[in-house]
């Protein structure tokens, strides 16, 4: 795993930089993109949520909220997880899912850190975040990981698709920091999410407009990174594609971010993304022994 600590930082910031690149332009179609924009590649903020430049939104701010919890409680503790996206819910966040704010008022309501299984939670929003999961798991057997992938899912997000996404996309994450290429992605993770859910099959026609659905979501993010080559063209690619951009650009970029390492980061993007969200991810993907949630790998 050499080298993992500073793919894990990078895999951090570019999930930061995607989420705030697509929040520009989420909700437009790409016509519309290319209207007002031409290609947008630049973190200039605005879009429908008024952001600054270089602000994040929900997919961010939920993935440094999963990692406090983990780091408060030392480990991957569904109530407290649960606390801590109340918490967060209760801070009027720019931006929130309906699922999400769903399932959190469950927890309100019932204590209980888990909603039922619903065919109407498919949704990209435990995938955005799942990031400190792929972390803090790193090295461990693919069972333990996955159970730790639902259950912090199953606090907002109760189905079989969405969990399937969701853990493709943390094996990817965890292969990528630990020196895999696309192709080994490629015909690792991806390959056997298709074989098990075909929706996910991403050949058939570019995923444009993608929705919140994690199906249309994915589809769009494994186009995007594996019809690219940089980590700038695979974000450029997938969030000028518009719909849900803030999560296809959060999704894509915490994988890009792991497979082309902080070196692969443009300058610019690093500059301009929001400077207390650095500082918390720097805080947070350190060591255990630093008082972080990164395992004690050799750098």
């Amino acid at each position: 795993m050499r080298g993992a600590p500073h793919r894990a930082q990078a895999a951090y910031f570019a999930l930061a930089i995607g989420d705030a690149l697509g929040a520009t332009v989420e909700f437009m179609t790409p016509r519309e993109i290319q209207s007002q924009h031409g290609i947008h590649k630049d973190l200039t903020g605005g879009g429908w949520l008024h952001l600054k430049p270089g602000a994040i939104t929900d997919d961010t701010q939920m993935s440094l909220a999963l990692g406090d919890a983990i780091i408060q409680a030392g480990d991957i503790h569904a109530p407290t997880i649960a606390e801590a996206f109340s918490q967060w819910m209760r801070s009027r966040p720019v931006d929130i899912g309906h699922t999400v704010r769903r399932g959190i008022i469950h927890y309100r309501r019932t204590g209980e850190t888990q909603v039922p299984l619903n065919d109407n939670d498919a949704g990209n929003g435990a995938c955005m975040r799942v990031l400190p999961i792929a972390l803090v798991t790193l090295g461990q057997p693919r069972e333990t990981v996955n159970a730790a992938c639902r259950l912090q899912s199953h606090i907002t997000h109760h189905h079989p698709l969405s969990d399937a996404g969701t853990e493709c996309i943390v094996a990817m994450v965890q292969m990528a920091l630990q020196g895999a290429d696309q192709r080994d992605l490629l015909q690792g993770p991806v390959k056997a999410l298709i074989q098990q859910h075909p929706e996910f099959h991403f050949r058939k026609r570019r995923e444009e407009n993608p929705s919140g659905f994690i199906v249309h979501t994915l589809r769009a993010v494994f186009q995007a990174l594996f019809d690219t080559d940089t980590f700038e063209d695979c974000l450029v690619d997938v969030v000028n594609r518009g719909g849900d951009a803030d999560t296809t650009g959060a999704i894509a970029g915490m994988v890009a971010g792991a497979l082309y390492g902080p070196e692969g980061i443009p300058e610019r993007w690093g500059k301009a993304l929001d400077g207390e969200v650095k500082a918390h991810i720097m805080r947070q993907v350190q060591t255990k022994k630093e008082g972080g949630f990164m395992p004690d790998v050799q750098a």
